[in-house]
């Protein structure tokens, strides 16, 4: 069945944003201003503003403790939603697809830690909550690496993720990856279907 246009309802979401966790990240102060910067003009379109935190009783980053906290640049305001978790997808287990549904979202804007874990696996799953999805590709960060590991450099790992994300055809849903620049909160409600990818800097 053709995908039928819909709505336009933007909602921003901050996944994991914390002070242990921005502790480990690459560029964690570039990515937190940029971030911070979405966050500014979200409000000031009235689009919601969703902040998922991790913590988890059994280890990682403990509930209560000063790590657990969200960035000060970044605390809640009043009217801003807060969505706890303690897994890598942020609907699971949690009311992250109920908050949405509730405030009449159709488009995740997705921001965060850690882009290989939690920020990957919360964008493949608000695709299949069948939600669409922008990508910022410069709103996203993942941990500093040793200089000897399996894992990809950070910057590496980033524009990787990126340019899946801009490949990445799901049947029914718009998938873009922006620069936080080109992230229009105000652009008009015409619809959302299989948007071409916009190329953005890794």
């Amino acid at each position: 069945m053709p995908h039928q246009p819909r709505k336009r309802v933007p909602a921003l979401l901050v996944i994991d944003v914390q002070n242990a966790t921005m502790a480990i990240a690459h560029r964690a102060a570039e990515t937190v201003a940029v971030i911070a910067g979405l966050r500014e003009r979200a409000r000031a379109a009235g689009v919601p503003v969703v902040m998922v935190q991790d913590g988890a009783a059994d280890g990682g980053v403990r509930p209560g403790t000063e790590g657990w906290l969200i960035v000060p640049e970044l605390r809640p305001e009043e009217g801003e939603v807060v969505v706890r978790k303690d897994s890598p997808d942020s609907f699971l287990g949690t009311g992250l697809d109920g908050t949405l549904r509730a405030l009449g979202v159709t488009e995740v804007v997705v921001t965060g830690f850690a882009t290989e874990i939690c920020v990957d696996t919360t964008a493949r799953q608000a695709l299949s909550h069948h939600y669409d999805l922008v990508l910022v590709a410069d709103g996203h960060t993942t941990s500093v690496r040793p200089d000897r590991t399996p894992y990809a450099p950070p910057e590496q790992s980033v524009a990787h993720h990126n340019e899946i994300f801009r490949n990445l055809r799901f049947p029914g849903r718009s998938v873009r990856v922006l620069a936080a620049a080109d992230v229009d909160f105000t652009a008009p409600a015409t619809g959302s279907g299989p948007a071409r990818q916009t190329p953005a800097p890794a």
